[in-house]
């Protein structure tokens, strides 16, 4: 029997004992426990905690909202702290920039291995968890509390059900989010033994991630070359196990590992390990200047990005990427002249590199300088057509439009720019796709229509294109076609609730009520699936209007 059909059986137990209350209660830390109770001076020290939380957001949403919301995750969170101890790691999203990140703890001995904590109020019936594709990507579990009491100011105290955890390789899922219950989780005393694996696999990592151990007390020097003042850090024992060309590899690596994660900060600490001992040996590394350039630009610190980018082309003058990463970041600080230097020069050095194209244009366009703007983007998307989509880095393809839509007050100048783009690129699906968005903005359906239909052929499974002709379709009341377009976009996904209540409101207009019923019934379905609460009411109402209104007229009322 495998461990999945095990922590299964003892699922399917735990829940019939729920029930009951017969749940096994253990109050020392560290063991597993399927109950927990939180009150007295734990909870009043939650409770601070999440009132100031509530005040420090009280701009975003309503102070009490807040608190709560912050409460329920602190309540949760507590439950797994009791029961893993020192085996993880808190993050620390108090001092964090825009949250935790969705990652609530780390391994102690693995900080890529990733936890997320889910509470939800409610009973075993009813309770439901979601989980989106940024926390599946994110973590190796996620573990689900349930709360037993209303979450409010009052409570004196919570009885918190460890319901059980989901291992994020089994969800498959890229886009959007899914939604489970209580039968779908796996028994919370195998979480332990879960996690564990995590440790025995990784000892070559832990090795690396020890060495990026640090100490400071302020923010990181962003304009500082000099690297032996940067930071002390704590690889004394690790001098005696490698030499300082594997240390330098080791800062890398670490220093990569943080910077996919999105940990910038951390990442240049890395990086500037790797150039103390790189300095100290004497050598010289243009690329870890350069990852310590891109890491400082991505953490916001461009002035930073092009004091180490100029350092990089002192020792070599023609990097291209360093030229690149200076235009964008003087492009950032508001230089868009020094900007266009900058990817000129990158031009000189290669002219058949498409992002420098891409970025000049935009850097022309907040000049003014629309010609020059038009120019550049399409000689890029003739280098390549998908140039405005792959480099983090460049311009966003939306983003330009949007920009020559606020300069290009005249709706004949702003469709004479795509004519142009589709004109000088092999493929006009791009030009074709946006100009049709502008027509439907200024209400020239029949123009949008048209543009939507030559994307289709290029395209025959776009399906925003099927959509969004649907909707100019139905504007010049052709409801024959609009619903030929629904019908077809659902072929291409038929999980697309939306399209659904669409459809089923247009056959109801229609007066096919069977029709629309149906569809209703498969929104409100696939609505409940995706944990889309709001719009799962809503269309749950207006079937219940139909079936009400279909039975009537069967009743001859």
């Amino acid at each position: 029997m495998d461990w999945i059909t095990i922590l299964r059986s003892l699922q399917s137990d735990f829940v019939n004992r729920i029930s009951s209350g017969s749940l096994l209660h253990c109050q020392t830390e560290g063991q597993h426990s399927e109950l927990t109770i939180i009150s007295g001076e734990r909870l009043r020290f939650l409770r601070n905690f999440c009132w100031q939380m509530a005040e420090k957001y009280k701009r975003v949403s309503p102070v009490r909202d807040v608190f709560t919301s912050f409460l329920k995750g602190k309540l949760g969170e507590e439950v797994v702290k009791e029961r893993l101890a020192n085996f993880i790691t808190e993050v620390d999203y108090e001092k964090r920039i825009g949250g935790d990140g969705n990652v609530d703890f780390t391994l102690s001995n693995n900080p890529l291995v990733g936890i997320e904590v889910k509470s939800r109020c409610g009973t075993i019936d009813t309770v439901k968890w979601s989980v989106t594709a940024e926390e599946v990507a994110k973590n190796k579990v996620i573990v689900c509390i349930l709360i037993q009491e209303k979450v409010n100011e009052a409570q004196a105290e919570y009885h918190l059900i460890l319901a059980g955890f989901l291992p994020t390789e089994m969800i498959k899922l890229k886009t959007g989010k899914i939604t489970f219950g209580i039968d779908q989780l796996f028994y919370g005393g195998g979480l332990l033994t879960y996690l564990q694996q995590f440790n025995s696999s990784s000892q070559n990592y832990l090795k690396r991630e020890k060495i990026a151990i640090y100490q400071h007390g302020s923010h990181v020097n962003s304009h500082s070359h000099d690297s032996n003042n940067f930071h002390k850090y704590e690889h004394e024992e690790d001098d005696l196990v490698y030499s300082p060309e594997q240390l330098i590899q080791l800062y890398i690596q670490t220093g990569d590992d943080s910077f996919a994660r999105g940990n910038y900060e951390s990442a240049i600490i890395s990086y500037h390990g790797a150039l103390k001992l790189n300095n100290q040996l004497n050598y010289h590394n243009t690329e870890i200047y350069y990852k310590i350039a891109i890491a400082k630009y991505q953490f916001g610190d461009y002035e930073g990005a092009i004091s180490d980018c100029l350092q990089v082309l002192k020792l070599n003058p023609n990097h291209i990427k360093a030229y690149q990463t200076i235009g964008l970041s003087r492009y950032q600080i508001g230089d868009c002249q020094g900007a266009i230097a900058d990817f000129s020069q990158a031009i000189r050095i290669n002219a058949n590199y498409p992002f420098a194209y891409i970025n000049r244009a935009y850097a022309y366009l907040k000049l003014g300088e629309h010609q020059a703007a038009i120019e550049d983007c399409t000689e890029a998307i003739k280098l390549n057509p998908n140039s405005h989509l792959l480099n983090n880095n460049s311009l966003n393809n939306a983003d330009f439009i949007d920009t020559i839509k606020k300069h290009l007050t005249n709706h004949q100048d702003f469709l004479r720019v795509f004519q142009e783009m589709s004109e000088m690129t092999s493929d006009n699906s791009v030009a074709s796709k946006e100009r049709a968005n502008y027509r439907y903005e200024i209400e020239d359906y029949e123009g949008a229509i048209s543009d939507y239909t030559e994307v289709i052929k290029s395209d025959i499974d776009d399906i925003n294109s099927y959509l969004n002709r649907a909707k100019a379709r139905y504007a010049i009341g052709d409801k024959k076609g609009t619903l030929e377009d629904y019908t077809q976009a659902l072929k291409i996904n038929l999980s697309d609730a939306d399209t659904y209540l669409h459809r089923g409101n247009l056959r109801w207009e229609l007066g096919d009520t069977q029709g629309a019923m149906e569809d209703f019934k498969k929104a409100t379905d696939l609505y409940n699936q995706q944990g889309k609460i709001v719009e799962y009411r809503q269309t749950r109402e207006l079937l219940l209007d139909l079936e009400i209104e279909a039975s009537l007229d069967i009743l001859n009322f």
